[in-house]
């Protein structure tokens, strides 16, 4: 079990859209695995590959025990009215704030054998979808803060032991 460390706010690799993955192979197939064993431990709903520095379109989830992968994930569509739902991300340790969110979303993307994934829910799936796939366009939850929000976790990430 390969439980990858996670790259922190500051890190340049998580401002960064990531590229899509051409052609699967051994390394794409390492990156699955190191990517699910990095999402299981309790507490983490999901894992993108620049989290773990690589710069690839990729990234798991575990959502109430149910555990998988997407490669090369595209948010596709959303529905309903964003509303502030609580959120944190493992790349900003101890911070928990309210975030706009769709309460539902779709994501198509493809498996390592180059089938089509399709993942589509509400509630904390649809969650993550969103939160996961703006990694993947170097962007962080921080972003889809409100402004008075956004600058107390600034404050707190200035604050912050990790930073």
């Amino acid at each position: 079990m390969t439980v990858r460390p996670i790259r922190l706010f500051g890190d340049p690799v998580l401002r960064a859209p990531s590229a899509p993955i051409e052609q699967i192979d051994d390394g794409i197939r390492a990156l699955v695995r190191d990517l699910i064993d990095t999402v299981e431990p309790p507490g983490r709903a999901g894992v993108a590959a620049p989290q773990i520095g690589v710069g690839l379109r990729a990234f798991s989830y575990n959502i109430d025990g149910d555990i998988g992968y997407v490669l090369n994930p595209v948010l596709v569509e959303t529905r309903g009215e964003p509303e502030l739902v609580g959120e944190g991300c493992l790349s900003v340790p101890g911070l928990w704030h309210e975030a706009l969110r769709y309460p539902w979303a779709k994501v198509v993307g493809i498996d390592l054998d180059g089938d089509e994934v399709v993942l589509e829910g509400e509630g904390l799936l649809a969650q993550a979808l969103q939160h996961e796939t703006d990694h993947l366009d170097g962007k962080l939850y921080l972003s889809r803060l409100p402004a008075e929000s956004r600058r107390e976790a600034m404050r707190q990430i200035r604050e912050s032991d990790w930073f």
